[in-house]
């Protein structure tokens, strides 16, 4: 059966929990290795994630069903 695909928030979780065990020192570097590489693997799934998010929330349709970004309905009320 396939593995569940984790929520931002375990994600995020995980991340933390990585930064905690590198931070107190006192794990093998061969372990801090890969404890590194999946956070920095974590880190970059995450910040897509949020950038996904972002580009969602940013868009506002328009009267006409066309799609603009807040800053382009900012741009136009200041012309």
């Amino acid at each position: 059966m396939a593995e569940k695909k984790k929520s931002f928030e375990e994600n995020m979780a995980d991340l933390e929990q990585i930064v905690t065990d590198l931070e107190k020192g006192n794990v093998p570097l061969e372990q801090a290795m890969e404890k590194f590489k999946s956070g920095v693997a974590l880190s970059k799934s995450l910040e897509k994630t949020l950038s996904e998010a972002e580009s969602t929330v940013t868009k506002v349709m328009a009267k006409d069903g066309s799609e603009s970004t807040i800053n382009d309905e900012n741009d136009k009320d200041e012309n």
